[in-house]
């Protein structure tokens, strides 16, 4: 499906308003609401294209700025060491819980949108992988994918570096599909195995991927991108949200 025109939005939440890129089918009708996290980098080019492409498959996709609080709005931070420094020191300045009303206040605008049926998915990257796996916590959340997710099995998502994810996995009542990079350094084997565990133990309902990859093997920027099986991964994405949010 080709695309409107990007929308803009300001959402309200209790940290201060939030910036939004939506993207949407340009054809008439109603369509299912996708959550979709950024890298610490917030909406950098490879990200709003890998949105574009979930959009163009039948999808409401809503990009938030994740470091609303701290960032200008439409700040986007380079894909070098400066941009890393400042995305990964604020990934630990944000509350957890701050992070969890963001997820809220898109999901809500995403029921209320008159062109979405109400079915949400969430999907994310690095540490948006691991707010796509924190968006599942919310029981009107179906399905999430979650790619290479950091932070997961070290527990040090937001300020005080101990967030909860994995203790709560039984919340999740929706379906993940969790997907990894075998030589990805920030998740490793140990790592990989304990969310793997920690999940079934759970009873979660879920699917589990591991490609012979980097990390970030998904963005199509930089040496470690690997278009064959970005290509793999994201038709397995398209297809995991058409059967959960049919």
């Amino acid at each position: 499906m080709t695309l409107r025109e990007p929308e803009t939005v300001e959402l309200s939440t209790p940290t201060g308003p939030m910036r939004a890129l939506v993207l949407r089918p340009a054809s008439e009708g109603r369509f299912p609401g996708l959550l979709f996290h950024s890298e610490i980098f917030q909406n950098t080019g490879p990200i709003c294209r890998t949105a574009a492409f979930l959009a163009g498959h039948g999808f409401i996709v809503v990009l938030p700025e994740i470091y609303h609080e701290y960032l200008e709005a439409g700040t986007v931070l380079a894909y070098d060491q400066a941009g890393s420094d400042v995305g990964n020191r604020l990934k630990t300045e944000k509350p957890v819980a701050a992070y969890d009303s963001d997820n809220r206040a898109v999901l809500d605008y995403l029921k209320g949108h008159e062109a979405c049926t109400g079915k949400l998915g969430s999907f994310g990257p690095c540490i948006g992988g691991h707010l796509t796996y924190r968006a599942a916590l919310h029981p009107d959340v179906s399905a999430a994918a979650c790619f290479y997710p950091t932070d997961l099995h070290k527990r040090s998502l937001g300020a005080g570096m101990n967030d909860d994810s994995l203790a709560r996995a039984a919340d999740i009542k929706g379906e993940l599909l969790m997907v990894f990079g075998r030589q990805d350094p920030h998740v490793s084997a140990e790592g990989r195995a304990m969310i793997y565990n920690t999940l079934a133990a759970a009873g979660v309902k879920f699917t589990w991927h591991e490609f012979n990859a980097a990390h970030a093997f998904l963005r199509d920027e930089g040496l470690r991108y690997d278009p064959e099986l970005a290509r793999q991964a994201l038709g397995m994405t398209v297809d995991f949200f058409r059967r959960c949010l049919s």
